[in-house]
C-alpha cells in the first residue's frame, strides 16, 4: 500500500523550512500555533485577489515580522504604502487590540510565479470558478509552469467536473514527479475551488530540480564552531590509542 506524505513535510530540512520561526514551550507553544494559523487565515482573507505565495512568521522577545512572497506586491503596498499601512491597523486592531508589540509586516516578490504551486493552485481555481472546461485549464497551467522552466508538472482535480452527476477524479501530467528522492525540490499544493456544482479540490506539484549539500541554504548548514584539530575541520578519521603490550 502507498503511503502518501505531504512533499514539503517530507523534506522539510532538505529542501524546504518551516514557515514559522520561533521557540516557545507548554502552554505557549500552543497559543502561538493557534495564532500563526490565524494570522495565515486572516492574510488569506484580506489578499485574496493579490496572489499571495507563502506567510512567514518570525518571533522574537516583543517583536513579531510577517513576511509576505506575493507575485503582486504593488497591489498590497498601494500608492506611496498606504495599502500596507492600513493592513497593519487592521492587523493590530483584530489580534493586539490594546496590548504594546512591535510589529513589521515586509513585502517580498516572487522571481518566478510559474514555478511555485501555490500560485498555479489559485491560478486554477480562479479558472475553474468562471466554469472554463478543467481539461483546457490542466492544459493551459501546464503549458505556463513548462515555460517557467519547471522539470515536471503534475496537476489533479477531482469534484463533480463539468457538472457531471457522477463525482471524479482526472488529473494531467508533464515530466517526471520523483517524490521518492529526499534531494529533489518538489512544490506542492492543495485547495479548493467553490463552483455551482460544488467543491472541486486542485492538487498541484511542481518538480524543480534536485538540490544537493553545497547548494542548500546557510540555515541548514552547522552554526557549531570547529577547532583545527576537530575531525569535522580535517576530515579524517582519528584512530583510536594503541594499547601497550604486555
Amino acid at each position: 500500500m502507498g503511503h502518501k506524505v505531504n512533499p514539503k513535510s517530507f523534506r522539510l530540512g532538505m529542501t524546504t523550512t518551516w514557515p514559522s520561526r520561533w521557540f516557545a514551550r507548554r502552554k505557549i507553544y500552543r497559543d502561538q500555533i493557534q495564532q500563526d494559523h490565524n494570522i495565515r487565515a486572516f492574510f488569506k482573507r484580506e489578499l485574496k485577489d493579490s496572489a499571495v505565495n507563502a506567510i512567514l512568521v518570525d518571533r522574537s522577545r516583543g517583536t513579531l515580522n510577517v513576511t509576505l512572497t506575493t507575485a503582486k506586491p504593488g497591489m498590497i503596498i498601494g500608492h506611496s504604502g498606504a495599502g500596507i499601512e492600513e493592513l497593519k491597523k487592521k492587523f493590530l486592531k483584530e489580534f493586539y487590540r490594546g496590548k504594546k508589540i512591535q510589529f513589521q509586516l515586509n513585502v517580498s516578490e516572487v522571481s518566478k510565479a510559474g514555478l511555485e504551486s501555490t500560485l498555479v493552485v489559485q491560478q486554477v481555481i480562479s479558472e475553474l470558478e468562471r466554469r472554463m472546461p478543467f481539461r483546457r485549464v490542466l492544459k493551459q497551467s501546464i503549458e505556463r509552469v513548462k515555460k517557467a522552466g519547471a522539470l515536471g508538472v503534475k496537476i489533479a482535480v477531482s469534484g463533480r467536473l463539468n457538472g457531471a452527476e457522477i463525482a471524479r477524479r482526472e488529473w494531467l501530467a508533464w515530466g517526471k514527479i520523483p517524490l521518492a528522492s529526499m534531494r529533489a525540490d518538489v512544490d506542492y499544493a492543495q485547495d479548493f475551488a467553490h463552483t455551482m456544482m460544488g467543491a472541486i479540490g486542485v492538487k498541484v506539484w511542481i518538480y524543480r530540480g534536485d538540490v544537493f549539500a553545497k547548494d542548500r541554504l546557510q540555515q541548514y548548514q552547522p552554526t557549531t564552531a570547529r577547532t583545527p584539530g576537530s575531525r569535522e575541520a580535517t576530515g579524517r578519521r582519528e584512530r583510536p590509542p594503541m594499547r601497550p603490550r604486555a
